[in-house]
């Protein structure tokens, strides 16, 4: 089974962290996030990658090499300029029918060969890995009528939202909706497709998910990887 890691990122919002490092080696405990990504991807089966690298990509390509260490094979594909987080797909041949597209910096316990297996099962376009997040307002919120007369005074609400993870289950038809060498970045094509009316459909994970995007939510990750590791990397 094939799988396509987008690594090509500069990593903006995670600085001090990606000063001298590209996001995709920022650690986790011992291991670097793309490290986890391609064991977690190794153990559901998938033993084909291909790394969409740019910034920094001499690194990442000297740290994963071809993928013996991990008894996988690795590949690359390297973006001339930046192309968004769909673009780079468009530089990529001998895709699979169905194959896998995720970030370098997901820290997951989702099984990704039960999502590329759904979305097979599906006949769909796309299958987009879905995650209920609960966000809470660090304010008092008020609700006023025409008037300004206060009908509502909420403190510090909470809502809860269905967010993509940042992993999908591709078609390879897919592919044909992302134009030639131009930033194009996944919700442009999941309008496209839903346009075109395609099968678009979500899958959701209700185990583990964070992004490790802002350096917050990186310090949780290390916090919690303890707690998760043995579902991820079954050691």
């Amino acid at each position: 089974m094939q799988a396509i890691i987008l690594a090509g990122g500069k990593g903006t919002r995670l600085k001090p962290y990606t000063i001298t490092i590209p996001k995709p080696l920022v650690p986790i405990d011992e291991h670097p996030i793309l490290e986890i990504v391609i064991k977690q991807l190794k153990r559901n089966g998938f033993d084909r990658i291909t790394l969409a690298v740019g910034h920094q990509s001499e690194l990442i390509q000297a740290f994963f090499q071809k993928g013996e260490k991990y008894d996988v094979e690795i590949k690359y594909s390297l973006e001339e300029k930046p192309l968004g987080t769909a673009g780079p797909l468009k530089l990529i041949e001998d895709l699979d029918e169905n194959f896998l597209v995720l970030n370098s910096d997901d820290l997951t316990d989702l099984n990704y060969r039960d999502l590329l297996d759904f979305h097979t099962n599906k006949n769909a376009m796309v299958s987009i890995g879905m995650f209920t997040r609960e966000l809470q307002i660090d304010l008092g919120i008020i609700e006023t009528d025409k008037n300004n007369t206060v009908q509502k005074y909420i403190e510090k609400p909470k809502h809860r939202f269905d967010v993509s993870m940042g992993i999908y289950a591709f078609n390879k038809n897919t592919v044909n909706y992302i134009p030639q060498n131009e930033r194009f970045d996944f919700p442009d094509l999941i309008k496209s497709l839903l346009q075109h009316q395609k099968r678009v459909l979500a899958y959701h994970h209700k185990g583990f998910w964070l992004d490790i995007g802002r350096p917050e939510d990186y310090e949780r990750a290390n916090e919690e990887f303890g707690e998760i590791k043995t579902r991820i990397l079954g050691e």
